[in-house]
């Protein structure tokens, strides 16, 4: 299954624990140098595949390559060949930033000889020099965040797993790490992210939607947005909205329905179409309608509308 023009490659991977089926036949190619989404909820399956593709977790059936090796048959070569940080950082908080640097270099096989100036890299990449005898637990989340990227990347390995790496770090660091991770993408780094912040979810150059271990869609922010939705995306500023959202969700045409901060998004066949009628029906039952407009969807919108047709649909099965 070697591919060099990919640096991930899944074919057919499933996941069971027990009769609990975990992932379910994904099938994913990852290019070198891209920067790569997995989006979903928790317990979506995103955590169970990443630690698959790190070597971590053997699959129950299927095949997956990472750079160049495979999971199942060789684990430590994947191991040595990625870097991995997970959302919880995975430091140790009672050595300082430079014990842990030295730390994760000795775990790295990094040869001595290039240890210095590797340690002295990841200080300047995650704007942490000057800081080195500063004990790992004290440090503030978005520094805390940077020091867990530059241990994963000490050995400069050819690809990347981040696992939820800014759950729990405020906007401005979020976007701070963003930047970094595509300037390792610039260099050739192939990055593989799970997240389930939709807004972030735009920084990737592609995404997988995942919902209850399966993979419901692949392609570029713009890709999704585009073509994944089945119909067309109303904006509907009304009140009372839980009266609004109740008397629309048996209108003919009216796809789904959803409460998105203080007003609706409607999922119909035909907005042009359906606007005006929509309008009448809401004032004919005492709803006033402020605004009511055609809109491009997000991805939020996007993975809702996938995901309710599906989960509706498993749930009428026997």
């Amino acid at each position: 299954m070697a591919d060099l023009a990919n640096s991930v490659v899944v074919e057919s991977l499933v996941k069971r624990f027990g009769v609990f089926v975990a992932v379910d036949s994904i099938n994913i190619e990852v290019r070198k140098g891209e920067v790569f989404g997995f989006l979903g909820p928790n317990g979506a399956g995103k955590s169970t595949t990443i630690r698959m593709l790190c070597g971590l977790l053997k699959p129950t059936s299927g095949r997956a390559q990472v750079a160049g090796f495979d999971v199942s048959r060789q684990p430590e070569a994947v191991r040595q060949n990625i870097g991995y940080m997970s959302q919880k950082f995975s430091l140790y908080n009672d050595l300082t930033v430079i014990e842990n640097l030295r730390l994760f270099g000795g775990l790295y096989s990094v040869p001595s000889k290039d240890l210095q100036s590797r340690i002295e890299w990841a200080l300047s990449m995650a704007n942490l020099k000057g800081q080195e005898n500063l004990i790992t637990g004290t440090l503030p989340g978005g520094w805390k965040q940077r020091l867990a990227l530059g241990c994963a990347v000490l050995h400069r390995p050819p690809v990347i797993f981040l696992d939820e790496p800014t759950s729990g770090v405020d906007p401005i660091t979020r976007r701070q790490f963003w930047e970094l991770i595509h300037q390792m993408a610039e260099e050739g780094v192939t990055v593989f992210v799970t997240t389930h912040y939709m807004e972030e979810a735009e920084y990737c150059n592609r995404l997988a939607l995942i919902f209850r271990g399966r993979i419901v869609a692949l392609g570029t922010p713009s890709e999704l947005k585009n073509n994944s939705m089945k119909g067309e995306l109303l904006l509907v500023e009304c009140a009372p909205l839980g009266d609004a959202v109740e008397a629309l969700q048996s209108v003919p045409g009216v796809i789904d329905a959803a409460v998105f901060g203080n007003s609706l998004h409607l999922v119909v066949e035909d907005a042009a179409l359906a606007a005006p009628q929509l309008k009448s029906y809401l004032i004919t039952r005492n709803i006033t309608v402020s605004r009511m407009e055609n809109i491009r969807p997000s991805l939020e919108d996007v993975f809702v509308s996938l995901t309710t047709g599906r989960e509706t649909a498993e749930e009428r099965k026997p």
